[in-house]
């Protein structure tokens, strides 16, 4: 894909920062699904240097959902395609190579609410409302990843009555770490970023890579695995550097290797 119409991005050291920018709600349509899924499958270009990305939208909104245009013209026949384009683009996000942080404001609905939940970690700003209503609309998707956030009862709740939940109440819940006031949001991202670039970019892909294979697995499969990863880590300098500079009592100094 040669242009982007609607994302912007920007980096500032070792954070990436990825705008959704289709006003006025940043709603996804077909074209819009195509470049989240160039980007994110393809962060290392488009982002040599970062090690953490933030994904936020412009605006008043994170994402108002899908474009609701596109399911007056949905049937059974061109359905198909457009919705594996939509899965692409949730799971190029879910297994982007990097820790990738939510800064979610206003509202995070329907395919906003995927996108967010597609990310490793969510961060909200006060009065954000998130939710899956899907069945407002004649359709259906969004339980599944509202499922990472919220427990079941909540997550049925949500998609029986296509209302949704203020953050403060996914924070009860783990699924959104915490609400700050608006004008804070970046801020407490790129906070968090810090707290994970500090660590050595092989880590932290390794880690990204461990999270995602281990998610879904039981505890025997999934340790072994991360074992396995533990294996191969230790072939690279920055392992060796990380336990050197513990036993020398001083920062770690990773190359990337």
């Amino acid at each position: 894909m040669d242009e982007f119409e609607f994302l912007r991005w920007s980096a500032d050291g070792h954070v990436g920062t990825v705008w959704l920018d289709r006003p006025p709600v940043n709603a996804v349509n077909q074209q819009m699904y195509a470049e989240i899924r160039e980007l994110f499958a393809h962060v290392d270009v488009h982002l040599p240097a970062a090690r953490v990305l933030v994904l936020t939208g412009q605006g008043r909104h994170f994402c108002g959902g899908n474009d609701l245009e596109e399911f007056q013209t949905m049937d059974p026949g061109n359905a198909p395609d457009r919705m594996r384009l939509v899965r692409e683009a949730f799971w190029a996000i879910y297994d982007a190579p990097l820790p990738v942080i939510a800064a979610v404001h206003g509202v995070a609905i329907g395919t906003g609410l995927a996108l967010a939940a597609s990310c490793d970690l969510i961060v909200a700003a006060d009065g954000a409302k998130l939710g899956t209503p899907e069945i407002n609309v004649g359709v259906m998707g969004g339980a599944k990843h509202l499922s990472r956030l919220l427990p079941q009862a909540l997550v049925r709740l949500l998609h029986f009555t296509g209302e949704p939940l203020a953050a403060e109440e996914f924070v009860r819940y783990g699924g959104v770490l915490t609400v700050v006031p608006q004008e804070r949001l970046l801020d407490e991202a790129y906070a968090l970023a810090a707290r994970m670039t500090r660590h050595s970019p092989i880590a932290l892909r390794y880690a990204k890579q461990s999270l995602n294979a281990i998610e879904y697995a039981d505890l025997k499969t999934g340790y072994e695995y991360e074992q396995g990863l533990t294996g191969e880590l230790s072939a690279h300098a920055d392992a060796k550097e990380a336990v050197n500079a513990f036993f020398e009592h001083r920062p770690p100094q990773y190359t990337g290797s």
